[in-house]
């Protein structure tokens, strides 16, 4: 049997993660459909999501402890 304690955390860390990616990439797609970041390179852009989701799992796992 499975561990539920481990699936919650999984769920938690997962939702957190989702969560704060989904909020961010519709900032940057707003922003970037204003022109206030059309300068900006594409790969600066990934580098700030990739960077949003390394912050959603430790906001994930902050919030288990």
């Amino acid at each position: 049997m499975s561990n539920p304690r481990k699936s919650d955390t999984t769920v938690t860390i997962l939702l957190s993660v989702a969560g704060t990616a989904l909020v961010a990439v519709a900032v940057i797609i707003l922003l970037k459909g204003f022109g206030v970041i059309a300068a900006v390179p594409s790969f600066v852009i990934w580098a700030l999501v990739l960077l949003i989701l390394g912050l959603g799992i430790l906001a994930g796992l902050r919030t288990l402890g």
